[in-house]
């Protein structure tokens, strides 16, 4: 095969997975793995960039720069605007679209140069479009709903960067979550929290508020080793002039690195419509053989816990963190029955919790082994590990 240019790539991430993350483009092949805020850069080929959107769990989208610069400080001859509107006038537009494609731009500003995002857009968007009228007489369209290329401009201080946006759609729509409950987990965070704990398939697993069963059907994808792109319908790279359709066939149908799911995995809630909603979503994702549920309150554990077979199983969940309409005093007894639980039914497993309620965290009753930090939503969550020990943790410590 000849060999392929490398270029630079910026994968998109939530705040807290950069880590995980580049430990996923580390095994993907990438080289010059950066970890930078919400992101991970990196170099590789068009092989790479589309295996990094077909198979990436912790990425949002990614980027590929085609233009880097810096504003001039306040008061040189060019506005900010306008030194934008140069920036990205001086690219070679031809190299990624024609006058033909339709385009839209989405842009990032954290900048004092700039109040009003929506103006810069106007600049760049009138840049490419002027770009275009010179050279052929022919201005491309915006199409904000179905474009042919999608631009990303981020301004962070006085730094400007254009980049092709080569995912389109969020990575973290699979595509396969057909049915949905009351705010559901991101399907990156929730396979951010699985990497994170160390899921590879070699437990059962369980979930025991499951909600619309996303922890479920990541543990499923990451066990069996399924690429989590290939439910999405296409890919914006799909677009591009220099699509490689028969490189992209290769890649997509190879199916050589998944691997055999010798253990189980359980979901329950308290709620008929979330085990109705995530069996739905199970059956879309095509892993209900892999996964078990049941409609089971938090004190009914004990019957779903005797099915479940050793090794020690991965207990994962996403309480409520009280944020709508449960009272202090409901979510301290939820919490205080997860901790009884928990340290009950399950003794000698590891559970992890996410929450961003710090204050109902502590009606655990028990004490974390690891402590991290991430977002869910604009909500900062403490995600934590809780080692099982049966009996006393002091005397499991003196062993």
């Amino acid at each position: 095969m000849k060999q392929q240019a490398t270029f630079l790539m910026l994968a998109k991430t939530f705040k807290g997975l950069e880590e995980v993350l580049a430990q996923e483009l580390i095994e993907l092949g990438a080289n010059d793995v950066q970890l930078e805020r919400r992101a991970v850069s990196f170099r590789g080929d068009k092989e790479l960039l589309y295996r990094a959107n077909l198979c990436l769990r912790t990425a949002i989208r990614i980027l590929v720069p085609v233009k880097k610069d810096r504003l001039k400080a306040k008061g040189e001859r060019l506005k900010p605007e306008d030194q934008v509107y140069a920036i990205a006038k001086s690219v070679d537009w031809s190299r990624y679209m024609t006058e033909d494609n339709t385009f839209v731009i989405d842009t990032t500003v954290y900048s004092e140069f700039f109040h009003n995002s929506l103006f810069v857009t106007y600049r760049v968007k009138d840049a490419i479009a002027d770009y275009w009228n010179e050279k052929t007489g022919k201005r491309p369209n915006v199409n904000a709903e179905n474009p042919d290329i999608r631009i990303n401009l981020h301004i962070g201080n006085d730094q400007v960067t254009l980049s092709l946006d080569s995912s389109g759609e969020s990575l973290h729509k699979r595509g396969y979550r057909v049915a949905t409950t009351e705010a559901p987990i991101s399907e990156v965070l929730a396979a951010g929290m699985l990497l994170m704990a160390g899921w590879k398939g070699q437990s059962d697993f369980y979930d025991p508020m499951c909600g619309s069963g996303t922890l479920l059907i990541e543990a499923a994808l990451i066990a069996r080793n399924i690429a989590p792109g290939v439910f999405r319908q296409s890919f914006a790279f799909e677009k591009w002039p220099d699509f490689d359709a028969d490189l992209w066939s290769d890649i997509y149908n190879d199916d050589s690195n998944k691997r055999e799911f010798e253990h189980k995995i359980y979901g329950s809630d308290a709620s008929f419509y979330a085990i109705q909603q995530a069996a739905k979503n199970i059956k879309s994702a095509g892993v209900q053989k892999d996964i078990e549920l049941k409609q089971i309150r938090m004190e009914e554990i004990s019957n779903i816990k005797s099915q479940i077979s050793n090794p020690s199983p991965l207990v994962m969940l996403n309480p409520p963190y009280g944020e709508r309409l449960k009272s202090n005093k409901e979510m301290e007894d939820l919490y205080g029955a997860i901790g009884s639980t928990l340290k009950h039914q399950f003794a000698g497993a590891t559970a992890w919790i996410i929450s961003s309620n710090a204050e109902a965290m502590k009606r655990i009753g028990l004490k974390p082994s690891k402590k991290y930090r991430l977002l869910n939503g604009e909500l900062d969550c403490q995600f934590n590990r809780y080692d099982l020990f049966a009996g006393k943790r002091n005397d499991q410590m003196a062993k």
